[in-house]
């Protein structure tokens, strides 16, 4: 931070301010403390019969990757309302989205995803202003060395080995970075929904 958006001051310090345990940035005028909290990003799977609907990414990070729709949440919003806008806003395809399917930590970058299980109610599709491209995919399909981010790597992971079994259930579990390599830490395994 440069500069406090309650005061206007250029005085900001990073410091733990008192009965806090860790650093905030302080506006040393007015003393405004500015808390900084991980992103939402949430998304869906969106489903089709058999298939899976991707996008390509056209932008950053990972331009040219497959992903399921997903993104940061707006103010003012539900979880599962970010997730239909996404899919809107990067396939133009409409989803009746259902229950929340996976939660990932991915402390380094601050982030938690929460990913949904949604039906497309028809099939209407087409590349949103942040994708190259949409496609719907079967499992053996699945293009996985393109996949942009080990989040879509280990939901559709999830939802395949569920879908064999016949039993959705909830996943949890942290991303964690350690130099280059990416580790799955899965926390539990929630029981199946009832119904």
């Amino acid at each position: 931070m440069k500069f406090c958006s309650q005061c206007g001051s250029e005085q900001i310090v990073w410091r733990v301010p008192a009965d806090d345990n860790r650093p905030r940035h302080i506006c040393d005028d007015c003393d405004e403390i500015f808390y900084s909290n991980p992103n939402i990003v949430a998304g869906c799977v969106p489903i089709w019969e058999d298939q899976i609907l991707l996008c390509k990414r056209a932008i950053e990070p990972r331009y040219g990757w497959w992903t399921l729709p997903a993104g940061f949440m707006e103010n003012g919003e539900t979880t599962a309302e970010a997730a239909a806008r996404e899919t809107w806003e990067e396939a133009c395809a409409k989803v009746t989205v259902g229950e929340l399917y996976a939660i990932f930590n991915l402390p380094q970058i601050n982030q938690v995803y929460m990913m949904f299980l949604a039906d497309m109610p028809e099939l209407e599709f087409a590349a949103g202003s942040e994708s190259l491209e949409c496609r719907l995919y079967s499992e053996h399909e699945i293009p996985w060395p393109e996949l942009a981010f080990p989040t879509i790597t280990h939901t559709l992971k999830f939802y395949f080995e569920d879908r064999r079994k016949g039993d959705f259930h909830q996943h949890f579990g942290d991303i964690v970075r350690d130099g280059q390599d990416t580790t799955f830490l899965a926390r539990r395994k929630a029981e199946a929904a009832p119904g």
